[in-house]
């Protein structure tokens, strides 16, 4: 397979610096190289082989700036092959689909999730997520959520010639949003949250300065008990559109980045066994509100750079309506941008889980593709969830992925103290 090609966005053109800086010690250099290329690409979908073996070219992903904010937080989500929007609502819906908080069932609820993330090649890039939800009033039909988003790169020393270090740089991201849930009727519920995001890549490269931007999330919820045979399930269906937004930049405006905005829709089926026991299955398809790049291949330089800077000078609300209708590939390509995701949960007296997953992206789009396994345990005050991913292509940096996750329940709290 020949290796691809891929036309960096101005952006990543500014991060080809890092390689080209001579004060910088080859081990500082290499590690550099690796933190940006993760960093960039990892978890944006350009790390993947871009050639089949007949040596054309399909190979298209979508790239996006503060791409840490796709990566699912929560073992829970995460041990079912990253789904979550319609499943049953817990303390980190804020993530997966913000009107679930409205169906939750205690008062309130604050939980931390903690991802090593990329530890087969770093050992200290990392996710801290920290969520939470109170509902408001007596009428159990309204609440507020909140979230605290950190996800680190890690400390690189510069060093000189002689090894001395001169700089130490820690980039990260970070996103803080507050939500608000209500339920319309008896069985559905719409949710939206405000999201403040900040990105600091701190390499001291020049003309290379912190990102921010301001995004909002826009959700609906169905969840109602239906039977099946003898059997009440409980269905829930669920939409969630996330990260709309301005762009973010990186050199004061000058050239800008389109965030993840990304559509989540989803289905789940809540399945009663017996007294003790339940199985839900559930079904997420997931796809970037972001324009397709154009096809560079075969253009000279100076065409490649001209469709690239028409490209990111589309808006962000054109670029919402120009990723279902536009595309180099036509409506195939269209299809190979959705991302699938399956999971199942099975619980034994609410208080014992094991899950497992499937999470599928299209290779010419990424080439993402994975199982997932997880475990819980619940008492009644708070519960401790792990995950597990396991890649099904070679050489993924995502393969062995941890997920842990401790959340409280504040009615139980307080029935403890009582």
């Amino acid at each position: 397979m020949r290796k691809n090609t891929v036309y960096y966005n101005e952006l990543s053109e500014k991060y080809k610096k890092i390689s080209q800086t001579p004060t910088i010690k080859n081990e500082s250099m290499n590690r550099l190289k690796i933190l940006t290329a993760l960093f960039l690409f990892a978890y944006s979908t350009l790390i993947i082989q871009a050639q089949t073996d007949d040596g054309k070219s399909d190979f298209n992903p979508l790239t996006v700036g503060v791409p840490s904010l796709t990566i699912a937080p929560d073992a829970r989500g995460g041990g079912m092959g990253d789904v979550g929007a319609a499943t049953e609502p817990d303390i980190y819906s804020q993530y997966w689909n913000p009107a679930k908080y409205a169906f939750a069932f205690s008062k309130a609820g604050i939980g931390l999730t903690y991802t090593p993330w990329l530890k087969r090649l770093v050992d200290d890039i990392d996710l801290v997520y920290l969520s939470g939800y109170y509902k408001l009033g007596d009428t159990d039909r309204q609440a507020i959520g909140a979230s605290l988003r950190y996800f680190s790169l890690g400390s690189i020393n510069m060093t000189d010639h002689s090894g001395a270090v001169y700089q130490a740089v820690n980039p990260y991201e970070m996103a803080v949003d507050v939500g608000y849930s209500l339920k319309t009727s008896e069985s559905f519920s719409i949710g939206s949250c405000l999201r403040f995001i900040y990105s600091d890549l701190g390499t001291g490269i020049e003309e290379l300065y912190p990102g921010s931007a301001w995004a909002v999330d826009i959700a609906g919820y169905y969840n109602n008990y239906i039977m099946l045979g003898n059997s009440e399930s409980l269905l829930g269906l669920g939409i969630s559109a996330s990260n709309i937004g301005s762009k973010i930049s990186y050199d004061e405006g000058n050239t800008s980045n389109f965030l993840p905005t990304k559509l989540k829709v989803g289905t789940s089926l809540l399945f009663p066994m017996d007294d003790y026991n339940t199985v839900a299955l559930s079904l997420d398809v997931n796809k970037y509100m972001i324009p397709t790049p154009p096809n560079t291949e075969g253009m000279t330089a100076e065409e490649k750079q001209n469709a690239m800077r028409e490209y990111y000078a589309i808006s962000p609300i054109s670029g919402i309506f120009k990723s279902f209708t536009e595309a180099p590939g036509g409506t195939n390509e269209k299809f190979r941008e959705l991302m699938w995701s399956v999971g199942a949960e099975y619980g034994y007296q609410n208080q014992f889980f094991v899950r497992g997953g499937y999470f599928y992206e299209h290779p010419t789009k990424g080439n993402r593709q994975y199982f997932s396994a997880g475990a819980g345990f619940k008492l009644t005050s708070f519960q401790l969830d792990v995950a597990y991913l396991i890649s099904t292509v070679p050489s993924n940096p995502l393969d062995q992925t941890l997920r842990f996750s401790l959340s409280f329940d504040m009615d139980g709290l307080r029935n403890l103290m009582k």
